[in-house]
């Protein structure tokens, strides 16, 4: 499978804090990978430095063949490069309608603005019947489907996810992880970090864990790990004796 996003020793970080220790990665153009680890260990760093909102300190970023480390985030996302924060950062006092409209704010996304709100619609019909209604009327999980449509409409060669599931209640997260999987099911590529490994499972391709900046180790979904192994990937072998 050929790479659509490469990342080859990639160090960064805050202030004189290094939190990325020359981590590697690769994401296929057409695969699911979900990124996984303790908390602090690099996993949203990462996901800041690909879109551009931090700069790499050493490293390279290969986006769709071209180097994008170091450019500024208007000029990855123009790329396709779509990255959905955690923790719902939208607009308040917006309708759930503009808000989605906002997020086609690139040229080739402008193009496809139409065509990328009925896929919205599509995946998100709760969107077009809250099309009027302000983001902050919304709840949890319907914010969280307001943040993914918002990536959706900036037209993503590949969508960065991080932990869309943060906070919400098991039913709710059922329903986001459903959508997520309707979107990838619509040939959107998906980089996912999330703290819900079985949440990961049941939605990505390929499982990769990150470690004090590093990647630490990596698996197909398929492979079939339970929740002992995984507890000890976190906390080290003989912590569950």
């Amino acid at each position: 499978m050929s790479a659509l996003l490469e990342v080859r020793g990639l160090s960064a970080g805050y202030g004189r804090s290094r939190i990325l220790n020359g981590l590697s990665l690769q994401v296929g153009t057409a695969e699911r990978v979900g990124l996984f680890g303790p908390n602090g260990h690099g996993k949203t760093t990462l996901l800041r430095t690909i879109s551009g909102l931090l700069k790499p300190w050493s490293g390279d970023i290969i986006f769709a063949g071209e180097p994008i480390g170091g450019l500024a985030p208007r000029e990855i996302v123009a790329r396709g490069l779509i990255h959905v924060p955690q923790g719902n950062q939208l607009f308040p006092d917006m309708s759930v309608g503009e808000t989605l409209r906002l997020g086609a704010f690139s040229p080739a996304a402008r193009l496809s603005a139409t065509r990328n709100l009925n896929l919205v619609h599509d995946i998100f019909p709760k969107l077009l019947e809250r099309d009027g209604q302000l983001v902050r009327t919304l709840s949890g999980g319907e914010r969280q489907m307001v943040a993914v449509g918002v990536g959706l409409m900036g037209n993503p060669r590949l969508l960065m996810l991080d932990e869309p599931t943060l906070g919400l209640a098991p039913k709710i997260k059922g329903e986001v992880c459903e959508a997520i999987g309707r979107v990838s099911q619509r040939g959107v590529p998906l980089l996912v970090v999330e703290q819900d490994v079985e949440f990961l499972l049941d939605l990505i391709d390929r499982l990769v864990m990150i470690n004090h900046g590093e990647v630490a180790f990596e698996a197909a979904a398929g492979e079939g790990l339970d929740h002992d192994e995984i507890m000890a990937m976190y906390f080290g072998p003989g912590t569950l004796a």
